[in-house]
């Protein structure tokens, strides 16, 4: 346990140090900075908060806003929190994710998977009302002359706002959760001296523009109300430099990686540079916007008049060094390098710097196209790429851990995925600059089943509200390279009246990629047909689903959200989550941490799981089965997109991760224990991969790199449950760039004598010289599953008769012969481990965890671990080495041990 919450507050990983190192140029160098406070700089207003409930309050925000109030009794709080996540920290309340908790919050009455943001908030809710929140800070006396700022960067929902007694800014204002606030509290605030802030915060009312948890996870009992983005004080001179931008365009489209390093040719981008400039004086102001980028410098003289505002833009056709030759191009995963640039700007009058801002930025161009058939083709640089990736959620009630995240989109990468997707979750900064870093893609937009989508409930402050949130939201994000796409409707597309409102902020923002007016397939007037699906399944579904239906999830087009169902964490996490009491036979605490709506159990799986594999008589036999489910479950959606690119184009699974600890729809944990589905995400989506097809039988190899390879070998071998032959095959190929081709087709089960019921086919993929880059383990059926395609809802197609894979029950056990090798690499730990299995059975399922051992005891596990392969299988007499990747400081001082076990493989520590 990390702490009393289990939100892992942990420290910061480094696992991919060559590919951070690649990825980090700059291009540029800081601009001279001048004495005193520099302008623009941050004040963070973090610590030194507390929160009171309004009920308990006499006073109001002119009175809480001053220095001579002293509060008493109020709650401590560190800035960006909400109401209830400060209330947990200071053990107000038991840790909410644990078991059922949460029920026992005071309000928490509202049926259990029902969608808490559509219904009022109880009566005898402590979270009813408006809640205070206070802090005092100091300003320096250098800022006396200049003008100040008072940043929100995210308020849920409504707010009045006080400082030194002054009102700000008042509730009728202030409102919409993905606002950006900023106020000139020039003459409110007072340097050289301490200062008082008070924001009374209310709560988000079903007829709001905030968020919802759809069904996901339970929605917390203050509804996410608070400050819940970070608030900042910064200082300028008379004229405010803001929102800078660099647009880029590349001359010559259809690029590869390698036109990063040529040295000729007519290979250029064109960049165009701009920037608001805000003059908050009385008198016109003259002065020079300068820029630089790298080496490149520019400059242009600026008049404002008197409170003017404007928009000043440096464009390649006036500055001739915006046009680059032979720039170096910024490239999602897998396709290239990620290079960084920064661009700093600075105004400068009267022979001072009055504002200044540095972005980073990358030099790369997204498109995105209909096919023929109309599905949306997404292009990096002229380039074609199948998006995979998963839907993103952060902490159900917002706590915001930069090293959690970069945990977070290593496991990503280390998955071979591409893409996040955000829906109506937009994260913070640091979440975008890892992404940027990490070469990790990112769809982003609003969600669905709240009053974003109920148009015809929408009140005259609402269209104001989404336009504003829309372009405070394009500002932020519209320079991240890392950025695909935005989706401005979800599961519907808005009306025109509504859509208007986007197309605007989105045209006058200037947004530079493409976007779409749903994650459904819908034409509107203002952008046409979408070109994407949403058409599930999100529940249990056969592994052949994704290549045999042809109507609906399938392996064609672009599916935004979709998932073979249930994810069930690992046995520790499960502990973790439950109390004991309510470990085993799965009841209502399980439910509770499922979905809503039609996910608030495990029927589906579970009946599926005890049809293909047997009845669970355990807790760790159910937990064994299941990670073999969400293995071939997740490998089979993945393999089945990658075999039929480009007629697919794209596909997310729902979801990547969880907000709060769950047993449905993730690739590892609450906790970041990776499970069955992780591993087969991460061997589907490999670089360059060996797969079998569930519908026709063919062997096929995806080249996922942009480059080809001469003279591979592909094997194939059936054998029967007690590993007799009874088929194989080898051939030689030559793989294309990004691609997938058929290599050859395994025989019928019919035409296999003796075949057993359940039997394995081993696939492998070897380069010219003998080596293994790529090899696959199947366990199939010759009763395979069959779907009721009649049957099939929007969220699944029901399966009319089942696998029988029961006979893996009866594999012999197996022990295996294990050695390891420790390694550090200053913080970091690598543990290598080799496994031979030593027998003639086969041993199967094996998996591999780094545990905490001390005085010759074995104790917890330790999370996060990067593995370069686990949960796989071993044929008599193979050998596999594997490494595991993980941080010290996770050991607690303890000695690493690696733990073996498997289905039926005796477990073993070593």
């Amino acid at each position: 346990m990390k702490n009393q919450i289990r939100f892992p507050a942990l420290g910061v990983r480094v696992f991919v140090l060559a590919a951070l190192a690649a990825g980090g140029l700059r291009g540029a160098t800081a601009l001279p900075a001048q004495a005193g406070a520099a302008p623009g700089s941050k004040l963070p207003l973090r610590d030194g908060w507390q929160i009171q409930p309004s009920a308990e309050v006499r006073e109001q925000g002119e009175t809480l806003s001053t220095t001579a109030y002293h509060p008493q009794g109020w709650h401590p709080c560190a800035v960006p929190s909400t109401v209830f996540a400060a209330l947990v920290a200071d053990k107000t309340y038991p840790d909410p994710y644990f078991g059922m908790n949460l029920r026992k919050v005071p309000g928490e009455s509202y049926p259990i998977g029902a969608n808490f943001s559509n219904l009022r908030m109880p009566a005898d809710s402590p979270f009813h009302n408006s809640w205070w929140y206070r802090t005092e800070f100091d300003l320096p006396p250098s800022d006396r002359g200049r003008t100040v700022w008072l940043h929100f960067g995210g308020i849920n929902y409504r707010a009045n706002i006080w400082l030194n007694g002054h009102e700000v800014a008042a509730s009728d204002k202030v409102a919409g959760m993905w606002r950006v606030f900023e106020f000139n509290v020039t003459g409110m605030a007072r340097p050289g001296e301490r200062n008082a802030i008070a924001v009374e915060v209310f709560p988000p009312q079903p007829d709001d523009l905030s968020i919802t948890w759809v069904d996901w996870n339970p929605m917390p009992p203050d509804k996410d109300m608070g400050l819940w983005r970070e608030v900042y004080v910064t200082t300028r001179g008379p004229v405010a430099l803001r929102y800078p931008q660099v647009i880029t365009h590349l001359v010559a489209p259809g690029l590869s990686p390698a036109h990063a390093a040529l040295k000729g040719g007519a290979t250029a981008a064109r960049l165009t540079v701009s920037a608001e400039l805000q003059n908050t004086s009385d008198r016109p102001v003259k002065g020079m916007l300068k820029g630089r980028i790298g080496k490149i410098s520019f400059s242009q003289h600026v008049e404002l008049a008197a409170r003017e505002t404007k928009r000043v833009t440096f464009s390649p056709d006036e500055v001739r060094e915006l046009t680059i030759s032979h720039p170096h191009l910024w490239w999602p995963y897998q396709m290239g390098k990620q290079y960084l640039y920064d661009l700093n700007l600075e105004f400068e009058t009267g022979g001072q710097v009055s504002d200044r801002q540095s972005v980073t930025f990358g030099i790369r161009e997204v498109t995105s196209e209909l096919d023929a058939e109309n599905h949306r083709l997404f292009k990096i640089n002229g380039r074609k790429i199948l998006i995979r990736g998963g839907g993103w959620a952060p902490d159900m009630l917002l706590r915001a851990s930069p090293e959690r995240q970069e945990e977070e989109i290593q496991y990503v990468r280390d998955m071979h995925l591409n893409t996040l997707r955000l829906e109506g979750k937009i994260e913070d900064e640091h979440f975008f600059n890892l992404c940027d870093r990490y070469g990790i893609l990112v769809i982003a937009g609003w969600c669905c089943c709240d009053h974003w989508e109920m148009w015809k409930k929408w009140k005259a402050e609402d269209y104001l509200v989404a336009g504003e949130s829309l372009r405070d939201q394009l500002r932020r994000l519209r320079n991240h390279p890392c950025m695909l796409d935005w989706l401005y409707g979800s599961d519907n597309a808005p009306p025109p009246k509504v859509e208007m409102v986007y197309l605007k902020a989105l045209r006058e923002e200037q947004w530079p990629n493409p976007y779409q007016a749903s994650a459904a397939s819908r034409r509107t007037q203002g952008s046409g047909l979408t070109g994407v699906k949403m058409s599930g399944p999100y529940d249990y579904v056969a592994p052949g689903y994704w290549l045999e239906d042809t109507a609906n999830g399938g392996a064609f087009g672009f599916n935004t959200e979709t998932s073979p169902g249930a994810a069930i964490p690992v046995i520790e996490s499960i502990h973790e989550m439950l109390p004991a009491r309510h470990l085993w036979p799965i009841d209502e605490y399980w439910d509770f941490h499922a979905g809503g709506e039609q996910f608030k159990n495990l029927n589906t799986f579970t009946r599926a799981l005890s049809a293909r594999y047997g009845k669970a008589t355990s807790l760790e036999d159910y937990v064994e089965k299941a990670q073999l489910m969400n293995y071939e479950g997740e490998r089979a959606m993945f393999e089945a997109y990658g075999r039929n690119k480009y007629q697919s184009t794209g596909v997310i699974q729902w979801m990547l991760n969880n907000a709060w600890p769950s047993v449905f729809w993730h690739l590892y944990d609450y906790y970041l224990r990776p499970g069955g589905g992780y591993f087969g995400t991460k061997k589907a989506c490999e670089p360059l991969h060996v797969q079998y097809s569930y519908d026709d039988r063919s062997v096929v190899v995806v080249n996922s790199t942009e480059n080809a390879f001469a003279h591979y070998r592909v094997a194939a071998r059936v054998y029967n449950l007690d590993l007799a032959e009874k088929f194989s095959r080898e051939t030689t190929v030559d793989v294309a760039p990004d691609s997938s081709a058929r290599v050859f087709t395994l025989p019928p089960t019919g035409s296999l004598a003796g075949l057993s019921r359940t039997y394995f086919v081993k696939l492998t993929l070897e380069d010219s010289a003998g080596k293994t880059v790529s090899d696959n383990f199947y366990w199939l059926s010759t009763h395979p599953d069959v779907s009721n395609w009649h049957g099939s809802t929007w969220y699944y197609t029901p399966i009319q008769s089942y696998a029988d894979l029961t006979e893996l029950a009866k594999l012999p056990p197996v022990e295996l012969k294990v050695t390891s090798q420790d390694e550090r690499q200053g913080d970091a730990a690598l543990d290598h481990v080799t496994l031979e299995n030593p027998s003639t059975h086969l041993a199967f399922f094996v998996h591999l965890e780094i545990r905490k051992g001390q005085g010759g005891k074995v104790g917890g596990d330790v999370a996060p671990v990067l593995w370069e392969d686990n949960y796989f299988s071993l044929l008599p007499g193979e050998k596999k080495t594997v490494t595991a990747t993980y941080q010290l400081r996770d050991l607690g001082g303890a000695e690493p041990v690696v733990r073996v076990d498997g289905w039926n493989v005796k477990p073993a520590t070593h």
